[in-house]
């Protein structure tokens, strides 16, 4: 059995519900189906750049000053000594390094996951951001959430709360496009006739985990009551497909585990 793989994650507020981020949800969700034995260690948004740097994991992007951009997800495996962030690098980098484990992206089929994640994005992000994105603010910790909000506020270009605020019309549009997006979703799912339930078919893979993380985005943030995930766990994508989305989600749960983990110690 190999050591414990270290999996970096951003906490929130909510000691019941701590796991909340839709890009490290799918490192999470891909460690758990892979059955990898692993501790989550805990980063609060100020001290991403610093840990990562510590681990000798590289940026994922550049800030608009030019200057490097630490994210999470990220991973250290003590049985190979190697730092690795970014959610699709993370999947590829397990299946290469455990392949007697269930694969996350099927052989050769890397290139047409770099499309599904464009196409994944473009149909969902202009919607679910303004809607998503100050709930996470909200969520977060003290130490986070001034942080998460500022940056978020120069990219959004002003306060967050007004996006998209609960009962107005802006929030009824920007879901209603939401909607747009998983009917797509649902038409992809279904594209060759058979009725499989993801993506992959059969067996889910790592496309599967990006939409779940996604979903459990939207439920932890906005909360199982909200109107929102109420009309998820209903939404079908479509009258050919009853409950499909509330059957998917289900069927995802048992790889949806959440270790106690502990907080990182700089």
């Amino acid at each position: 059995m190999p050591e414990p793989i270290v999996f970096y994650d951003i906490p929130g507020k909510n000691e019941n519900s701590k796991a909340w981020s839709p890009n490290t949800w799918k490192t999470r969700y891909s460690l758990n189906y892979k059955g990898l034995p692993y501790k989550t260690v805990w980063v609060e948004y100020p001290d991403i750049a610093p840990v990562l740097r510590k681990i000798g994991a590289l940026p994922t992007m550049k800030n608009p000053d030019g200057s490097p951009l630490y994210t999470l997800p990220a991973i250290y495996d003590p049985n190979t000594k190697t730092a690795l962030a970014e959610s699709f690098a993370i999947a590829r980098y397990l299946d290469k390094t455990y392949p007697d484990t269930p694969r996350l992206i099927p052989e050769g089929t890397d290139a047409l996951h770099v499309a599904f994640t464009h196409a994944f994005r473009g149909a969902l992000y202009d919607d679910l951001m303004p809607i998503t994105i100050p709930a996470s603010a909200d969520y977060l910790r003290p130490r986070s959430e001034p942080y998460f909000r500022s940056t978020r506020e120069v990219a959004f270009g002003g306060d967050l709360r007004r996006l998209a605020p609960a009962g107005s019309e802006k929030r009824a549009e920007r879901w209603k496009g939401v909607k747009n997006a998983l009917t797509t979703y649902a038409q992809w799912i279904a594209a060759d006739g058979t009725g499989k339930l993801y993506f992959l078919g059969d067996k889910p893979g790592y496309a599967d985990f990006t939409l779940a993380a996604f979903f459990t985005w939207i439920r932890v943030v906005l909360g199982e009551d909200s109107v929102e995930w109420k009309d998820v766990l209903t939404d079908n994508g479509g009258p050919e497909w009853p409950d499909r989305w509330g059957k998917y989600f289900e069927s995802l749960a048992k790889y949806g585990n959440v270790d106690v983990g502990e907080e990182v110690t700089l």
